[in-house]
């Protein structure tokens, strides 16, 4: 993997480049869900001298609590403050909440007032990603006696996300466990979300094994309610599936993300996998399922396209694909690429598309290599002065990987043109080179048969 799975500059992976040929991505973050509905409404009441309205779902098996009510003049100036914040006035809110917390004797503000005020402390703090503030006002929420349940419950949730925002993971995740344990007092369901979060908790701890526990609560819970799992959740586990090197459960995984999140760098991915697992066929129809659906943009993701079809077989559409992408401008005419579009041609037995291709490529090549396969196309053509032209200027470039195969398909070509000495002298530098000195002591062999034959038509006539 690409990324440092003890990174703190992350709060959640997901699998990306895996390190195969093809496998093309980039990390994400996963910022931690600090949603505005546990920060708002601020003042967690419904209106002066009444308490916190209590989660009705649950309200017969929580605890009772006698709570303070709130007095009107303080939610007066609670309401004050809050109307601040929500304009973007912060500093005249928190000089509004300083004013009232600092009133002493028969103004002094009781338990619940005083939850409320740092609950909105931690609000204005909050906005302004004043995180430590904010986690500060927060835990003062709950050091304050007889709040109601339901508020101290979404306030040390808060608390424990602050802690992953603050990248205190440790802290996160021992809050975090507290208000599980709070919620299985209550015989009250935490919710996938919470799992998911504990779950990144253990993984910034390097604790895979109880980071896989718990995403998996988390997956397994959405599933069974017939709701789509979150991506991300997909995300850590295929990580966490892919560190324990099981690669078979991470392609598991990746087919059926991909039911639900149709995006280029998951099919880039499994398509890479399934090279990895030598299930070439499918590789090649992951990655053309992107390409149908026009995901694939990149030139080099195009002509790993192409490469997939040649290694699957399929020549004509790897063609398609350079041809089509060369000529959008997608996949930029080079010589390599044009080289690679003549051959797939050549392979589809298309060499009529492939000539013209070939030259263009052998036209930008400064070294004979390509003059010399061009030549070779030129011969599968019957195109035989053009075979020979281009064999000689490759010899003239130089640089050939395989001389003996050039000087065979000169010979070929002379031999085809009636050039008899020529290609005798061919078929004889290519005999210098075991590779091709049986092919060449072929041809030169039918070649003196043909000319034999020729001499005794003459002389028949």
């Amino acid at each position: 993997m690409t990324d440092n799975p003890k990174s703190k500059t992350r709060l959640h992976p997901v699998l990306v480049n895996l390190g195969c040929s093809f496998a093309i991505g980039a990390a994400a973050v996963l910022a931690v869900p600090v949603a505005s509905s546990l920060l708002s409404p601020v003042l967690q009441m419904s209106g002066p001298g009444q308490a916190f309205a209590q989660d009705s779902e649950n309200k017969e098996r929580r605890e009772t609590r006698r709570t303070p009510a709130i007095r009107a003049k303080v939610f007066e100036v609670l309401n004050e403050a809050q109307v601040a914040a929500d304009e973007k006035r912060y500093n005249e809110a928190i000089k509004i909440l300083n004013g009232l917390r600092d009133k002493t004797g028969r103004g002094e503000l009781n338990s619940y007032e005083l939850a409320n005020l740092y609950n909105l402390y931690a609000f204005v703090y909050f906005t302004q990603e004043n995180y430590p503030k904010a986690l500060e006002s927060y835990e003062n929420v709950i050091k304050q006696p007889d709040i109601p349940i339901a508020m101290e419950l979404n306030t040390k949730y808060t608390i424990a996300q602050l802690y992953f925002v603050a990248e205190n993971y440790r802290a996160g995740v021992k809050t975090l466990l507290e208000w599980f344990k709070f919620k299985e007092d209550l015989q009250e369901d935490p919710g996938a979300g919470a799992y998911a979060l504990l779950a990144q908790g253990y993984y910034q701890l390097n604790d895979q094994d109880k980071a896989l526990r718990y995403i998996e609560v988390a997956i397994n819970d959405y599933e069974k309610r017939g709701k789509v799992p979150k991506e991300q959740w997909w995300g850590l586990q295929r990580y966490l599936y892919y560190e324990k090197g099981n690669t078979k459960k991470v392609v598991e995984l990746l087919e059926e993300t991909l039911k639900h999140y149709q995006k280029k760098n998951y099919w880039l991915q499994l398509s890479s996998l399934y090279n990895e697992l030598k299930r070439e066929n499918e590789a090649t129809a992951a990655m053309e399922a992107a390409y149908e659906q026009g995901l694939l943009e990149k030139d080099k993701e195009l002509v790993n396209m192409a490469y997939l079809f040649l290694q699957s077989e399929v020549p004509y559409k790897a063609a398609k694909v350079l041809d089509e992408g060369i000529k959008k401008g997608a996949i930029p005419a080079t010589s390599k690429n044009l080289e690679l579009l003549g051959n797939s041609w050549r392979q589809a037995q298309e060499v009529k598309k492939a000539i013209p291709e070939m030259e263009k490529a052998a036209a930008k090549s400064d070294k004979g290599e390509l003059w010399s396969r061009l030549g070779s196309v030129y011969l599968d053509n019957d195109e035989f002065a053009k075979a020979a032209d281009a064999i000689e200027s490759a010899f003239k470039k130089g640089g050939l990987k395989r001389p003996d195969s050039a000087y065979l398909v000169l010979g070929m070509a002379r031999f085809n043109l009636e050039q008899y000495d020529s290609a005798r002298r061919a078929f004889k530098q290519a005999l210098k080179d075991d590779r091709s000195a049986d092919y060449a002591r072929q041809w030169m062999k039918f070649m003196e048969n043909e000319l034999a034959r020729q001499e005794a038509l003459k002389d028949e006539i």
